[in-house]
């Protein structure tokens, strides 16, 4: 059974949601991307959603655009991002990576060389935000042909056919892109988007996970009823924007962090 599998049969004995915070790899330092990974385990998160900064972010909002930003004006590149995940395996053999980011930095290392890196470093997810499943039925294949689940994204808008696609092809779990517009933006509809999720999973047979809009604790708690997890990405990034050293950004993320993986575990997931 693959970490993500494992985790979530887990936390469904539990009868709780994932907590899966985001971080760009590489922001607010190169230095501080494993210690922050080790740190967000520490207080409570159950997966970490790992960025690779790309220089055009279609999907992403302000905060995960300048993070993304920075983080390549100190040379990140996908190799590095690879690098950092093995380092964190040395110590951490137990915790899901998802790696996000778009198609274009994977296809110019090579489809099957970084499915084989990817999985080599011990990741075991990758979401490409700007791969469609109707498109990415090769890359899914050689993904999972190296023991790396490819996730994809669902939203509001998407149909019947492309929910059966994604059926048909994804693993791990799915993201529902719980708004209608980019990371960071304004509070979602959550009655209306637990609903959706509901409905998802039956058709699916696959944990959904939420985000996009998710901000505080308050809102990890009304979403943890009805997610499979709840993705906190944007929040967190602009707590590490702030800091100025490595110690301050691990501070920042255990204070932010701490009181959204309290409101997981204190949540029973019940539905809608």
């Amino acid at each position: 059974m693959s970490r993500l599998a494992g985790l979530f049969v887990q936390l469904q004995d539990a009868g709780r949601a994932a907590l899966i915070p985001f971080m760009t790899a590489g922001d607010p330092s190169l230095t501080a991307t494993v210690p922050l990974m080790h740190a967000l385990v520490a207080v409570g998160a159950d997966a970490i959603e790992l960025g690779m900064p790309f220089s055009d972010p279609m999907a992403d909002g302000p905060s995960i655009q300048r993070a993304s930003e920075r983080a390549l004006a100190r040379g990140v590149k996908l190799r590095m991002v690879l690098e950092w995940v093995r380092e964190f395996r040395m110590t951490n053999s137990h915790t899901p990576i998802i790696l996000m980011g778009y198609l274009n930095p994977v296809e110019a290392m090579g489809v099957t060389l970084f499915a084989e890196a990817a999985a080599t470093a011990g990741v075991d997810g990758v979401i490409l935000v700007d791969l469609t499943p109707e498109e990415g039925r090769g890359e899914a294949a050689v993904l999972r042909q190296q023991g790396v689940d490819p996730i994809f994204l669902l939203a509001p808008t998407s149909g019947p056919e492309r929910v059966a696609t994604v059926r048909s092809m994804g693993s791990g779990f799915v993201y529902y892109v719980s708004l209608r517009g980019i990371t960071g933006a304004a509070q979602a509809d959550w009655t209306e988007v637990l609903q959706r999720v509901q409905d998802l999973r039956r058709q699916l047979g696959l944990p959904v996970a939420i985000g996009f809009g998710i901000r505080d604790a308050a809102t990890v708690a009304r979403v943890a009823v009805g997610a499979d997890a709840v993705v906190v990405g944007s929040a967190l990034v602009d707590q590490l924007a702030e800091c100025m050293t490595d110690q301050e950004a691990i501070a920042a993320a255990t204070r932010f962090i701490e009181p959204l993986a309290q409101a997981v575990r204190t949540t029973e997931r019940r539905g809608v």
